[in-house]
């Protein structure tokens, strides 16, 4: 039983149909790993009780004939779903302790497919952050190692950072992230795993503690691209609690998974080769185009002339939306409240929030209150939004052209913790490659293509049309299929 941790959902899934080993079996296995890595600070809870649970329905299930989609299989939730009876804390002091009284709608659909969870992933602030630095529960550590020697803790990515290592560390097979600038596919690339995130409002955003609205999308990691399409599958779907939920169908993208790309054109834009692009960033980016040309796929380039906006765009949105969601976390109705003796209502919000809020959430809200305010909204907000509707027009006008788009993921491998934590316009900058899709509100996956030079994993994105997962999932097989990737990090928090 000691490889059942090393399967993915699709082993997972078929080999407990088979009967190779029961739902208990598997969640006593990774109950067992979660408890194992506590040096990764993966989880903010374990909840094994949970895994258990779901684990003796799916065996009955399976003993009744009766088996769901999920069943057998436990999953890592991050914690920016609102799980019922369980905290959910979105990683700040505002919320510790909070436990809500309803269920998210994703994790609802996930439990209703059968799987059990193992517990509540760590991440950043709020989602706020690309490296799980920002998390009041201390920061996630990646599971891997540089290969010069050296022991310096590097950075699962973020905001979904939990979620990449416990993945990569093979504590939990598969787990939901949040995307709003990056934050699946980013964490992605840094550990070594595959994620989607999918066209906005695929997934419902009910029940998910907010950072940017119009931005937010629950997405997949997975080990693979094939898991990644099992779990978006049983993640998505119309929801009337979410009012930018879309009412469309949900495909069948594992039964459709083809690596064949004879007749699919594969754009590149020129925009994406930035200004001192590390030079095995740009070899795996052509490798990766060689790939998609041996999958039979045409490759033309393209342009996205607003691109270079992207980066600006996104950090003068997502901060006025920020600043808008979390001024309900005054103390007043839930979470945090901070009352000093004499207090006065106004004298509650400040320290309220003072205390509940870490350095990178109140420098966001700072932002977004500055380009609200009323001598300065035409100024910054409404001409962002103008400049995101080009962007959106750029991807529109690319797709006359082509089916997708290639790119790197990540403009680095995982870096240090703390080796950009004190220069947040650094620390910025590794959204550069992500944040068009998001503003576009299109799908995008990364998948790990190959090592650096310190034996560290690379990540290529694929970008697709709206509603074009399933051709974003066919280009990730065929680069996953072609790369080969099968590097893991060395078990060494286990010892």
């Amino acid at each position: 039983m000691s490889g059942i941790t090393d399967l993915g959902l699709a082993g997972l899934r078929d080999g407990f149909r088979a009967g190779e080993f029961s739902a208990r079996e598997v969640a006593e296995a990774f109950n067992t790993a979660v408890a194992s890595a506590k040096p990764l600070n993966a989880f903010i809870i374990e909840t094994p009780d949970h895994a258990i649970a779901a684990a003796e329905v799916a065996d009955r299930a399976r003993a009744a004939g009766e088996l769901l989609p999920l069943s057998g299989i436990p999953l890592g939730i991050k914690d920016l779903f609102c799980t019922a009876g369980y905290q959910t804390t979105a990683a700040s002091g505002m919320l510790e302790g909070f436990v809500p009284p309803y269920e998210s709608t994703v994790t609802a659909k996930l439990f209703a497919a059968g799987a059990g969870m193992l517990g509540k992933l760590n991440l950043d602030q709020f989602a706020m952050g690309s490296s799980n630095e920002t998390s009041a529960f201390g920061n996630v550590i990646s599971p891997w190692r540089r290969n010069d020697g050296g022991n310096a803790p590097l950075a699962p990515g973020g905001s979904s950072g939990g979620s990449s290592s416990a993945i990569a560390a093979r504590i939990v097979p598969a787990a939901t992230g949040t995307d709003t600038g990056g934050s699946i596919r980013q964490p992605a690339a840094f550990t070594g795993i595959a994620g989607i995130k999918p066209t906005y409002g695929r997934c419902s955003r009910f029940g998910i503690v907010a950072f940017a609205s119009s931005l937010d999308q629950a997405g997949a990691m997975a080990q693979d691209v094939r898991d990644s399409a099992i779990l978006l599958e049983a993640m998505s779907g119309f929801d009337p609690k979410d009012s930018t939920s879309l009412d469309v169908s949900v495909p069948r993208w594992e039964e459709n998974l083809s690596s064949d790309l004879r007749g699919k054109k594969v754009g590149i834009p020129k925009e994406y080769r930035v200004d001192n692009m590390p030079a095995e960033i740009d070899a795996l980016w052509q490798q990766g185009i060689a790939w998609l040309r041996d999958a039979g796929a045409e490759i033309v380039d393209v342009s996205l002339p607003h691109t270079r906006y992207a980066l600006p765009t996104y950090y003068i949105i997502a901060p006025a939306e920020a600043s808008s969601n979390l001024a309900r976390y005054d103390g007043v109705r839930y979470g945090l409240r901070d009352l000093p003796d004499g207090a006065n209502l106004q004298d509650m919000y400040a320290a309220t929030r003072a205390a509940g809020f870490g350095p990178e959430v109140k420098r966001r809200i700072l932002i977004g209150t500055y380009v609200l305010s009323a001598g300065f909204y035409d100024a910054y907000y409404t001409k962002a939004q103008k400049v995101r509707a080009l962007i959106a027009r750029d991807f529109e006008e690319a797709f006359k052209q082509v089916d997708v788009l290639l790119t790197p993921t990540a403009p680095s491998a995982a870096f240090a913790l703390g080796e950009k934590s004190a220069d947040p316009l650094e620390m910025y900058l590794n959204d550069v490659f992500t944040v068009p899709a998001s503003l576009a509100g299109v799908p995008a996956m990364s998948v790990p293509a190959g090592l650096d030079g310190q034996g560290l994993p690379l990540g290529l994105q694929i970008i697709g049309r709206p509603l074009d997962e399933q051709g974003v999932l066919n280009a990730g097989l065929a680069i996953e299929q072609r790369a080969g990737f099968v590097a893991r990090p060395q078990n060494w928090w286990a010892k």
